[in-house]
């Protein structure tokens, strides 16, 4: 259960922990731009080097390219080495293997990089086959555009062919990036955790704190505003109490780890490498607390235990 023992993509070797940069200057979903600025962004970017955090995860979709103009304009500032994962998205309009090539470019242009470490498929569409893409991924890391390939939100069978096809063509698949913490668990109960670590891909947990529930901030008195609220409404927040009562209850016996920290060192005992987002420092050093120490296999148990008997009764 201990995650420093998974095998990882020489890329990916050596990396618990990850932030996510979806926040970074998308203003519909997070609201950029209103409670936390660039400056802020900065403020996390240099923090997170000097915590010896380097891996950073963006998206061409976040902020419509902003996010990766952030991490580049950041990146010329240091001499650190800084680990980039971005990815593509294979929208209906996106056909063939140059469009791929071409959004990856932009994306490198973006980020001021002459290749990124990890591209990752953003999610499946059926409008090309896997086939199809992986061999264009295939083209890009021969040319020396990325160092390695990723998939995102790929289910079991769709990861097996990703996995395939790129091995036909004597190419790792890294990575499978997907939605995991205490209060979605399908990857574990799909078999999809089992199967990435019999084939060696990492598994890369995004959203790792439920966006934001698992924090304890959120109550049936006080859930998030905007499209977060119809997704953890207040009957939800409501439901899963228990857990969050646990988790402060372990965090107690941890020198007083917050929720949001012990809920991200469980993920990393699973095995998988949490992203979770931070748009300003005081985020930044919560995301940091969770290194450094772990839960013992009796409280990953309890947590298990509970997080079963809380999604339950919350479905």
């Amino acid at each position: 259960m201990d995650g420093s023992a998974v095998s990882r993509h020489s890329v990916l070797e050596g990396v618990e922990f990850g932030i996510g940069t979806w926040a970074w200057g998308d203003r519909l979903f997070w609201g950029f731009g209103q409670n936390y600025q660039e400056s802020d962004l900065r403020a996390v970017f240099d923090y997170c080097l000097q915590a010896g955090l380097n891996f950073f995860d963006t998206a061409e979709m976040y902020g419509q390219g902003r996010s990766e103009s952030f991490l580049g304009e950041f990146i010329k500032t240091t001499s650190q080495p800084v680990k980039i994962a971005t990815k593509f998205a294979p929208f209906p309009w996106k056909l063939g293997k140059g469009a791929l090539l071409k959004a990856l470019r932009n994306s490198l242009k973006r980020l001021g990089l002459p290749r990124v470490d990890l591209y990752q498929m953003h999610f499946p569409l059926p409008f090309l086959k896997i086939e199809t893409w992986m061999e264009a991924m295939a083209e890009a890391y021969q040319s020396g555009l990325l160092s390695a390939v990723g998939v995102s939100n790929y289910d079991r069978s769709q990861t097996q062919r990703a996995f395939d096809a790129l091995t036909r063509l004597g190419v790792n698949l890294a990575s499978n990036q997907v939605e995991y913490h205490l209060l979605d668990r399908k990857v574990e109960k799909n078999g999809l955790m089992a199967q990435c670590k019999d084939l060696g891909v990492t598994l890369i947990a995004y959203s790792p704190l439920a966006q934001g529930v698992l924090t304890g901030k959120y109550t049936a008195d006080n859930p998030p505003q905007g499209v977060r609220g119809g997704r953890y409404n207040r009957k939800y927040l409501a439901q899963v109490q228990p857990l969050i009562a646990q988790l402060k209850k372990i965090g107690a016996a941890h020198a007083g780890k917050t929720p949001a920290q012990i809920s991200l060192n469980w993920v990393m005992r699973k095995g998988a490498i949490p992203i979770p987002g931070a748009k300003n420092i005081d985020q930044a050093e919560m995301n940091a607390g969770a290194l450094g120490w772990a839960l013992s296999d009796e409280e990953v148990q309890q947590l298990d235990e509970t997080s079963d008997r809380v999604s339950k009764s919350s479905s």
